[in-house]
């Protein structure tokens, strides 16, 4: 197994693609070069100013028709954002301004012509498996919690690999809390799945998961946790067999991955409690999937679950786990049951029939709603009120 550790998590790894962009757009030679770098475009986008609204830019003088998708505009129809139409000024510079918006972290990015870009000059960049989108942070005041504050840091490990399940090398990536390398004590386990086309980062940028467990950890709000955060490998499309875990849509390798080689190579590489009241498994959307798939079929192993707009689940919770029908069996065995999902999001249909399943079969559990479609700032929000509640005694 290969790894590295950064604190925190950057969007470092695009430079590249967004060098590329850089190259489509012409910048006047009176801009000057970098040393070594070619043209430097000292265009400013994205701009945040003091009243929350944003203000995106792109030059492109010889397109014909630029838009700019961001998640805020999420709807039922659009539930991962809208698109609006953006303005040309004399110099060939497209721009946007948003109205205010939440101080959270937003995914945008431009279609040119009917050709989809991350912005070019904007560094901060979401990686997905086939596409990429362009990220800005909008700062709050009182900072949230997914923003970074004046407390210890944690850290993140970068590791892959070989899965014999998938046959290929994977990555995932740990979050470790304050103080780890400067005491002996073991901690608790979540494991935690991103959504179909993500990657094992997803949850560090733009999730910010370490980020939260920082500043939770800080104000004693949370217990001092592993966060594990593997690639759910049936989102590669190179990938050949079988789908991933999220939605159960045909095999999947996912379930003999995580139990027959994660899981034990983060016990034996790290300080972890042992037993199923130290493992929480959660996840967003295709990894709420996994979590309702796999997961709660691992009781032995996990007893604490989080589905965050997950895929999948329905009222039929009962057929699919008839061990739980009878309440004092499943009170035996699922700790703690976490529901959340955004307004606007298409999913929250399954969502609230899997939270009527359970209060008609009387499994204490909380579903909880917040304005918002299939969007990060709806799954960020979701973590920081998930994460307060794991593993703290009975």
């Amino acid at each position: 197994m290969s790894r590295f550790r950064i604190l925190p998590i950057t969007a470092l790894a695009a430079l590249a693609i967004t060098a590329t962009l850089h190259a489509q757009s012409p910048v006047p030679a009176s801009q000057g070069r970098g040393r070594g770098r070619g043209p430097v475009d000292t265009l400013v986008s994205p701009e945040v100013h003091p009243d929350h609204t944003v203000t995106f830019r792109l030059r492109a003088p010889q397109a014909n028709d630029v838009t700019l998708t961001g998640d805020w505009m999420a709807t039922l129809e659009t539930s991962t954002g809208g698109t609006t139409k953006m303005t040309k000024d004399a110099s060939g510079i497209w721009s946007f301004t948003s109205p205010p918006l939440e101080p959270t972290v937003h995914l945008y990015f431009f279609t040119v012509d009917g050709v989809n870009i991350a912005d070019p000059v904007n560094p901060d960049v979401k990686l997905r498996v086939r596409t990429s989108g362009s990220l800005v942070e909008v700062p709050g005041d009182p900072i949230p919690v997914w923003q970074l504050q004046e407390v210890p840091r944690g850290s993140v490990d970068l590791n892959w690999h070989h899965s014999r399940a998938y046959d290929d090398y994977h990555e995932f990536a740990v979050y470790l809390p304050p103080g780890y390398y400067k005491s002996n004590a073991r901690y608790p386990v979540l494991y935690l799945v991103h959504g179909a086309g993500d990657i094992a980062t997803s949850w560090t940028n733009p999730g910010a998961t370490n980020v939260i467990l920082d500043n939770l950890i800080a104000q004693k709000k949370a217990v001092p946790m592993i966060v594990v955060m593997p690639f759910n490998g049936g989102n590669n499309p190179a990938a050949g067999r079988g789908q991933g875990g999220g939605r159960g849509a045909g095999p999947s390798p996912f379930d003999e991955y995580l139990t027959k080689e994660l899981m034990p190579l983060i016990d034996s590489t790290y300080r972890t409690l042992p037993g199923r009241k130290n493992r929480a498994m959660a996840g967003l959307s295709a990894g709420g999937g996994a979590t309702y798939n796999v997961g709660l079929k691992h009781t032995e192993l996990f007893s604490q679950f989080g589905f965050l707009s997950a895929a999948g689940v329905n009222g039929e919770f009962a057929t699919k786990y008839p061990e739980f029908a009878d309440a004092k069996n499943a009170a035996a065995k699922l700790d703690l049951i976490w529901i959340g999902v955004g307004q606007q999001d298409p999913l929250k249909a399954g969502s609230q029939a899997f939270d009527e399943a359970l209060t008609g079969l009387k499994i204490k559990h909380t579903f909880l709603t917040r304005e918002g479609g299939h969007v990060w700032p709806v799954w960020r929000w979701a973590l920081s009120e998930f994460a307060p509640l794991l593993f703290r005694k009975s």
